[in-house]
């Protein structure tokens, strides 16, 4: 899916345009997922799995349908009106995707982050199969080695050594699986929405089609919590000040992913966004100064690998 790209000439150097534009909206979109992601599970805490998992969205969306509008007025135009196929696409990512999230929120909270990470990102692979049952998508022989190289390399460095020996085990394996067979669902679903606007814009498609998620999650969610749990509602509503960081990096991380599903498959952005791994780990050992065991330079070597492989194809 390749659109008419419409842009002026001057928005994008010619080296990056348009073949490796989707590189740097992945790379972005992972380094800014991981202080999503760090901001986020701190807030499990206080407000408990469902309240940590709406805070992408309902404060997501006010920088959303900012960015929005300056496409709008970049464009000089709406987006056409979409079809059923859209609908259904957008709506079967914004409720495995609330899924998803709920589920790696569920399992972090169990002390069990490197088995999660483990088996939230055999998300890639996953992808390809989803990719092809709904989208009929297919990748290259090359493509399927560096994906599954990639996500041995994430297994590898995130499986847990003697720290978690004793610790049940089980049910975080269940709940990563389940939430990455969730997250794969979900980005393929929203590759298959953006395609189905057919603005011929590619900014314009990703832009309205993440508007119109977060639109439809937050008021998914905020009825959810409304019958069930209003007290963790308010406390949102209330405190701003401790959600909108969280809000404001999901919605830019969300906003680049969107770009990137516009202009490539699904299972190679995945692959890309990978990386995210490797910030984490820089972040990581910054914090702690822990030099790397032989285990995670492996993984980190197999990880860069696989990505430098989907990179380069």
């Amino acid at each position: 899916m390749t659109p008419d790209l419409l842009r002026p000439d001057w928005i994008w150097p010619d080296w990056i345009w348009p073949d490796s534009l989707w590189i740097l909206f992945t790379l972005g979109a992972a380094l800014s997922q991981t202080f999503r992601n760090a901001l986020q599970r701190g807030l499990t805490e206080t407000l408990g799995t469902a309240g940590a998992t709406h805070v992408r969205f309902l404060y997501g969306l006010p920088f959303a349908l900012v960015f929005f509008g300056l496409v709008l007025l970049w464009a000089g135009r709406l987006p056409p009106m979409p079809d059923g196929r859209f609908a259904l696409m957008l709506a079967g990512g914004a409720l495995t995707q609330i899924l998803a999230t709920g589920l790696m929120l569920a399992a972090m909270r169990r002390r069990a982050f490197l088995i999660v990470t483990a088996y939230t990102k055999s998300e890639p692979v996953l992808v390809i199969l989803v990719a092809w049952a709904l989208l009929g998508e297919t990748v290259s022989l090359a493509a399927m080695a560096a994906v599954a190289l990639a996500t041995a390399g994430v297994m590898t460095m995130s499986w847990p050594g003697r720290e978690m020996r004793g610790q049940p085990w089980a049910a975080p394996v269940a709940l990563g699986l389940m939430s990455g067979g969730m997250f794969a669902v979900s980005a393929v679903c929203f590759r298959g929405a953006i395609g189905g606007v057919g603005s011929g814009l590619f900014l314009l498609d990703a832009s309205f089609t993440l508007v119109c998620a977060l639109g439809f999650q937050v008021a998914v969610l905020s009825l959810w919590l409304g019958l069930r749990q209003p007290g963790v509602l308010r406390a949102l509503l209330a405190n701003p000040g401790q959600s909108l960081p969280a809000g404001f990096a999901g919605a830019f991380a969300s906003q680049l992913w969107f770009l990137a599903f516009a202009l490539q498959s699904a299972s190679l952005v995945r692959t890309a966004g990978l990386s995210e791994i490797l910030f984490a780990q820089l972040v990581s050992r910054r914090m702690k100064a822990q030099p790397l065991r032989p285990r995670e330079v492996a993984g980190i070597a197999m990880l860069a690998a696989g990505v430098a492989g989907v990179l380069l194809l």
